[in-house]
């Protein structure tokens, strides 16, 4: 968002309150969010139990990604899959879509969002295609979801967002990936991109940033967890040569360097260059990641030693499930899983698609 007012127009909005009304309760509970293909090729949005059952079911139009849970309201919004240039905004009581967001022109979504505050300011990774940089929209719910303002993220594709602890700063994924619409899922800069992770106060601009190493410079930083602690856990999927075995999860605190962890040779080679979701459990005393390409779970300790793993064809979806995960995959199944094995939860004539969030 540019012009002398922005600071104290954002400031105001995140100050603002929202009206009570509904609760996730009138929406059965549910503990996450997931999106689906169905048997018949059709496409929708579930609320999951916390032990994995469903507790509403709501259409889509396309295949989704991932959802952006509100933090009160039992409002989902559900992006569409990069480059998207729509979102819908579910009432997840009756079903109905009660709004739709629009990308503006030259701009597509990377199929996040998160929600700052008190929940009335919604913020989407986009990409400004024309002008080949990334941005994050900012859009007001109590304005129906009207777009009120921009902030460039650092860096070129960003794709993951998240919030700090206790805070409105944002940590953003700038996958250093350049697209455009009229080139579908191309990859148009794999020779010269440079991913960052990147820390942005929502009123202020940039606060912090984080790049690889140059020859990591084809590592693209995907998606986000974060510890209690502040500590940023981020997965990432290499653009470089199909051959070369390098790591897929890092770990940043501000004001440090990255670290980076991957597991004994053979075993990382294994996961084929590509992590999909990443999530620390609930006691946080063990990060995991999963690979679909690879048909694993790596799980990782307090430390950042490598622990172990878990198999399971098409895996992607991770959330924490108390001291364990949720996982799921594109063969219909909900797992229960720890370092030590993983358990069945429900089996349905369903892919799941890449992502898991939590409530």
């Amino acid at each position: 968002m540019h012009g002398p007012n922005r600071r104290g127009f954002m400031a105001g909005l995140l100050a603002a309150s929202t009206v009570p009304g509904l609760s996730w309760a009138d929406a059965g509970s549910p503990a996450y969010l997931a999106a689906a293909r169905e048997a018949d090729g059709t496409f929708a949005m579930f609320g999951i139990d916390s032990q994995g059952g469903d507790v509403f079911r709501v259409p889509l139009p396309a295949r989704g990604h991932a959802a952006c849970a509100h933090p009160t309201v039992p409002e989902a919004v559900a992006f569409a899959r990069r480059p998207g240039t729509y979102a819908l905004v579910i009432d997840c009581v009756s079903g109905a879509v009660s709004a739709e967001i629009e990308a503006p022109v030259g701009r597509h979504f990377n199929g996040h969002g998160i929600y700052l505050g008190d929940g009335d300011t919604l913020c989407t990774p986009e990409n400004d295609f024309e002008g080949k940089r990334g941005v994050i929209g900012f859009w007001s719910r109590k304005a129906g979801y009207r777009r009120i303002g921009e902030m460039p993220t650092g860096g070129i594709g960003p794709h993951d967002l998240k919030r700090l602890p206790d805070s409105d700063v944002l940590v953003v994924a700038n996958g250093g990936i350049l697209t455009h619409p009229d080139k579908g899922r191309e990859k148009l800069n794999l020779d010269t991109m440079r991913p960052n992770l990147t820390y942005i106060d929502p009123v202020g601009g940039i606060l912090d940033q984080v790049v690889l190493d140059a020859d990591l410079h084809q590592n693209s930083i995907r998606h986000l967890d974060i510890h209690p602690d502040g500590t940023v856990a981020f997965a990432m999927q290499w653009q470089g040569d199909k051959s070369d075995t390098v790591p897929l999860l890092g770990l940043h605190e501000r004001g440090q360097s990255a670290r980076l962890l991957e597991a004994p040779f053979g075993t990382q080679m294994a996961l084929n260059g590509y992590a999909g979701s990443v999530s620390y459990n609930g006691s946080g005393d063990t990060l995991a990641i999963t690979s679909p390409r690879g048909g694993q779970v790596h799980f990782y300790g307090a430390d950042g030693g490598y622990t172990g793993n878990w198999k399971r064809r098409d895996v992607c979806g991770l959330r924490a499930m108390g001291a364990a995960f949720l996982a799921s995959d594109g063969n219909g199944a909900l797992h229960r899983i720890t370092v030590e094995g993983g358990k069945p939860l429900t089996v349905t004539p369903r892919a799941w698609d890449n992502h898991i969030v939590s409530l």
